[in-house]
């Protein structure tokens, strides 16, 4: 996806979709890579990390277990 920096204000940039203007994402300004202004054209990617989904269930089910056995 690419979006534009439409405006920053104090420690976050609010990007705008140039797929869809009615998309805006907030984003800390720290997230942002080094010299980003407004107006620049940024390229998103968000992927889903299955193996951290994973991970998290698993540890969460063992903690929810030990609850369990607790009693």
């Amino acid at each position: 996806m690419k979006a534009t920096i439409d405006r920053i204000e104090g420690t976050t940039a609010v990007l705008i979709s140039l797929d869809d203007e009615a998309a805006r994402i907030n984003l800390p300004v720290s997230l942002l890579p080094p010299g980003c202004r407004e107006g620049d054209i940024l390229m998103i990617e968000i992927e889903r990390d299955t193996s951290g989904t994973r991970k998290a269930k698993d540890r969460v089910s063992g903690r929810i277990e030990r609850l369990k056995n607790r009693k």
